[in-house]
């Protein structure tokens, strides 16, 4: 394989490359928003009540119970 031959790139890198340089900000805006849903404290007593809440499913769902 010759030295001057040009890396492959398919369409959607090159599309995301050419976006990026249309707006350098798009990274730091993705993190913001990925910040405001994901990134995020968790509160454990809350997370500990719900795993205790839990009811536990019958082996078939759709069967009545029959008691």
């Amino acid at each position: 394989m010759p030295l001057f031959w040009k890396k492959y790139e398919s369409e959607a890198t090159q599309f995301i490359n050419e976006l990026k340089a249309k707006k350098p900000t798009l990274e730091a805006e993705q993190r913001a928003g990925r910040a405001l849903l994901w990134d995020r404290e968790q509160d454990r007593q809350a997370q500990a009540g719900y795993n205790q809440a839990r009811v536990s499913q019958q082996p078939y769902v759709y069967q009545t119970k029959s008691e």
